[in-house]
C-alpha cells in the first residue's frame, strides 16, 4: 500500500547547461526553505561560497565539481534535491544523479537559451525517462527573452513547452510573474524575496494573459477529460483540475510546465518550489523495475511500500574523514539501522550500521531510511552502482551508463611518501567515479590517469596536491587512440613448441572482419571436433588479449569480430596455453592484411563568442581540423558548432580567451572516432619512437 507520507516526497535533480544559474537556484531555495539563514553566492565576496558547492576547489572555480544531496521542506512536501555540475567533463555527477530522481529541473538561461550542455542533459534524462520542468533563469539580465527561449525548447529539444506563467518586465525591469493558472501577478518585493505579493494582473499584461492561459489549458486538456469538459461548458475552471492535468501530462511526458525568474534577484523562486509539488512526481508514480538474477533477468516491478522487501541502489561514494560514506536511494521495503542486507554484486552479508541524511557537507543521524527516500550510509564496502537487498531477495537494479575516458595523462610521485598517497588517493577517485581510470605502464614505470578532459584529470591532480598532500610530476596529456581493420583477411596459424618432456601444439583457422560499433566479436563455427570444445574458450580469451594492444601502432584495436572456422590439436601437447597463444599469432598474421587504421576521438565543440570576434574563432577552429557544423547569431553573440580532433584541442581554452579579450567560451564533449589522416599518422609514429 502507498502512504499518505511517500505523496508528499519529491527526489529531483537540478542540471543544466554551464552558468545557467543550478547552484545559485538551490541556495535561494534552501534559503527560503529555511535550511539555511544566509544567501552565499557561487563566486561571493564573503569567501563562503554556496552551500552546495562544500569542495574548496569548487569555491575557487565558481564550477560545481561533485553533485550535492540536500532536502528541504516546503508546504509539508519533503524535497530531496542533488545539484549536478555543469561541464560535460563531470557528466558521470549528471549520469547518477538522474539515475535516481524521479523528476528535474532544467535550468535554461534567459539570454543564452538552449545551449550545447542543455542539448546533452536533455538526451540524459530520455535515457532515464525523467520527466522535467523548465525553469527560464536570468531573466533580470540584458537580452533576456523567455518567449524565444521556449521556441528552442520546441524546436532543439522536440519538447512541448506550455508555459505557466509570463513574465512582468524583463531585464532592470523584471518584477515578478504572472501565474497563468490562478490568474494572478506575483511580486518578489523585498530584498531576498521571501514576501510574495499577490495582485491582480496589470491592464498592459492582461491581454497577453488571457491568450497564453488559453493556449496553457488547450495543451492540458488533452490529458483530462475533466478540463476538457469544464472548458467546453465555458463554466469556472477549478485551479486544482488544471494542475492535475498538467500534472499527468508531465508524467506521461506529454508536456513540459514552463516557469520563470531570477535566482539571483531572488524572484519566481516560490513559485518555482509550488511546481515542484503541484507537478512533479512523487516516488510511488514512477514505475521503477528491477531485474530477477534468478528468472533469466526478468523485469520485476518495484512497490515503493515500507512492508515489502528492501531493494536500494549505491550510486555515489564519498571519502569523509569518518570513512567511506555510501549515498543511497531507497526504491522498496525500508533500511533500518541494525539490520542485515546483502550486497548482491559480491554476495556479501552486510549490518547496516550508521545512518545519516545529507544537506551539503553536514549531515545529521537517523534510525530509518524509509521507500522512496534518499540518505546515507557509514563504513560499508562497496562500489558506486551496487544493489543491497533484503535476504532471501536475488534481484539487482539496472546499473548507470559510463562513457569511456579519452584523454591519458601521466603522473610520477617524486618521492616515496608521495607515492603512497597517491596510491590512497587514486583507490578512492576511481571507486567513487566510474569515468576515471588508472593503469600502471610497466614499460615506462609511469602512472597513467584517464577520464573525460582536461579539466576532468586537472581537478583530480588538484585534489591529490591538495587532500593528500601528493607532489607529482604530471607528463603531456595523451588522446586515446584507437585502431581497427578496413578489410576481411584469412589467418591460419600452428603454434608449435618442443622442449624436453611434452610441447605445446595448437592450430587455428579463420578470418578477422571489421565490424563497426562494436569492440570485439567472437564466433564459433568450428565443426567436427577438429579444435576440442574445451580449447574454444582459450581461443577467445587469446585473441581478446590481442585487442588490448594492436601490432601495428600498440594502441587498443577496436570494431572487430574474429570468425573461427577450422584447426587441429594434439593429444597430448595441445592445452588452453597452446591454443591461446595460437590465437595471439593468428590476430598479428591477420592484422597486418586486414588494412589497419588509426581512429582519434573527435569533439564536439560549441563556441559562443562575441560577434566581433567570429572570423578569427572560426579560423582558429579550421586549423585545428575543425569541421564546422553550423553557426547561428543570437543577438550580439554568434555561436559556432564543429567537431574537432581532441589532439588539437589541448590549451584551446587559453588560445580563445586571448583571441577574444576573454569574452568566449566553449564547450566539448566526446562525438565519435574518426580516422587519422596519414600526414597525422606519421607525426603520431615519431613522437611514439621518441618516447620508447
Amino acid at each position: 500500500m502507498v502512504s499518505n507520507e511517500i505523496m508528499k516526497v519529491r527526489n529531483i535533480g537540478i542540471s543544466a547547461h554551464i552558468d545557467s544559474g543550478k547552484t545559485t537556484l538551490t541556495e535561494r531555495i534552501l534559503f527560503l526553505t529555511k535550511r539555511i539563514h544566509r544567501i552565499h553566492e557561487v563566486r561571493g565576496k564573503d569567501g563562503v561560497g554556496a552551500t552546495m558547492d562544500s569542495m574548496d576547489l569548487e569555491r575557487e572555480r565558481g564550477i560545481t565539481i561533485a553533485s550535492a544531496a540536500t532536502y528541504c521542506t516546503w508546504k509539508e512536501h519533503e524535497v530531496n534535491i542533488i545539484d549536478t555540475p555543469g561541464h560535460v567533463d563531470f557528466t558521470i555527477e549528471v549520469e547518477r544523479a538522474l539515475r535516481v530522481m524521479d523528476g528535474s529541473v532544467l535550468v535554461l538561461c534567459g539570454v543564452g537559451g538552449v545551449q550545447s550542455q542543455s542539448i546533452t542533459v536533455d538526451q540524459q534524462m530520455k535515457r532515464y525517462n525523467v520527466p522535467c520542468i523548465a525553469f527560464i533563469n536570468k531573466c533580470d539580465r540584458s537580452g533576456a527573452n523567455p518567449d524565444r527561449v521556449i521556441g528552442q525548447l520546441r524546436e532543439k529539444l522536440g519538447h512541448n513547452p506550455v508555459p505557466l506563467q509570463i513574465p512582468i518586465g524583463l531585464e532592470s525591469k523584471h518584477e515578478g510573474v504572472v501565474d497563468l493558472v490562478t490568474m494572478k501577478a506575483l511580486y518578489f518585493e523585498d530584498e531576498f524575496g521571501q514576501e510574495v505579493t499577490e495582485k491582480e494582473i496589470p491592464d498592459h499584461l492582461l491581454d497577453e494573459a488571457r491568450r497564453k492561459r488559453e493556449a496553457m489549458l488547450d495543451a492540458a486538456s488533452v490529458f483530462s477529460d475533466e478540463l476538457t469538459d469544464a472548458i467546453l461548458d465555458e463554466g469556472e475552471i477549478d485551479v486544482q483540475m488544471v494542475r492535475q492535468a498538467i500534472r499527468q501530462g508531465l508524467l506521461q511526458h506529454g508536456l513540459t510546465p514552463v516557469l520563470m525568474g531570477s535566482a539571483y534577484k531572488n524572484k519566481g523562486i516560490q513559485a518555482l518550489l509550488d511546481g515542484f509539488c503541484y507537478y512533479l512526481p512523487a516516488p510511488s508514480d514512477i514505475e521503477n523495475h528491477a531485474l530477477d538474477i534468478e528468472d533469466g533477468e526478468a523485469k520485476v516491478t518495484l512497490k515503493p511500500d515500507g512492508t515489502a522487501p528492501l531493494v536500494a541502489l549505491a550510486f555515489k561514494l564519498e571519502d569523509t574523514t569518518y570513512g567511506q560514506l555510501t549515498y543511497i536511494r531507497v526504491y522498496q521495503g525500508q533500511l533500518l539501522k541494525g539490520e542485515n542486507m546483502i550486497n548482491i554484486r559480491t554476495g556479501k552479508k552486510i549490518k547496516v550500521g550508521r545512518i545519516v541524511r545529507m544537506h551539503a557537507n553536514k549531515m545529521e543521524d537517523v534510525d530509518v531510511i524509509k521507500s522512496g527516500f534518499i540518505g546515507a550510509l557509514f563504513g560499508i564496502d562497496c562500489a558506486s552502482g551496487d544493489t543491497f537487498v533484503a535476504p532471501g531477495i536475488n534481484v539487482s537494479m539496472s546499473s548507470m551508463y559510463v562513457p569511456e575516458p579519452v584523454i591519458s595523462l601521466s603522473v610520477k610521485p617524486v618521492d616515496h611518501k608521495s607515492e603512497t598517497n597517491m596510491s590512497k588517493a587514486l583507490n578512492r577517485f576511481v571507486k567513487e567515479d566510474p569515468t576515471f581510470t588508472t593503469r600502471y605502464n610497466d614499460e615506462t614505470g609511469e602512472t597513467l590517469i584517464s577520464g573525460m578532459g582536461e579539466l576532468h584529470l586537472e581537478i583530480y591532480i588538484e585534489r591529490m596536491r591538495r587532500e593528500y598532500s601528493v607532489d607529482i610530476v604530471t607528463g603531456e596529456p595523451r588522446v586515446a587512440y584507437r585502431e581497427t581493420i578496413t578489410r576481411t583477411a584469412n589467418f591460419d596459424y600452428v603454434h608449435k613448441k618442443q622442449t624436453g618432456g611434452s610441447g605445446q601444439f595448437g592450430r587455428v583457422a579463420g578470418y578477422l572482419e571489421p565490424v563497426p560499433d562494436i569492440e570485439f566479436e567472437f564466433e564459433n563455427k568450428v565443426t567436427g571436433g577438429s579444435i576440442p570444445t574445451q580449447f574454444i574458450n582459450a581461443c577467445e580469451k587469446g585473441f581478446a588479449e590481442s585487442m588490448n594492444k594492436g601490432p601495428w601502432m600498440k594502441f587498443p584495436v577496436n570494431g572487430i569480430k574474429v570468425v573461427l572456422n577450422d584447426g587441429a590439436s594434439h593429444s597430448v601437447d595441445s592445452s588452453e596455453m597452446a591454443f591461446q597463444a595460437a590465437a595471439r599469432g593468428a590476430f598479428q598474421q591477420a592484422y597486418n592484411k586486414a588494412g589497419p587504421i588509426l581512429l582519434e576521438p573527435v569533439m564536439k565543440v560549441v563556441v559562443e563568442t562575441p560577434g566581433e570576434f567570429f572570423g578569427s574563432v572560426m579560423g582558429s577552429l579550421n586549423q585545428r581540423r575543425g569541421l564546422i557544423l553550423g553557426s547561428h547569431d543570437e543577438g550580439v553573440s554568434s555561436t559556432i558548432e564543429a567537431q574537432v580532433p581532441l589532439a588539437e584541442m589541448f590549451g584551446y581554452a587559453t588560445v580563445l580567451r586571448s583571441m577574444t579579450q576573454g569574452k568566449a567560451q566553449f564547450t566539448m564533449e566526446f562525438s565519435t572516432y574518426k580516422e587519422v589522416p596519414k600526414s597525422i599518422i606519421e607525426e603520431i609514429a615519431k613522437k611514439l619512437q621518441s618516447e620508447s
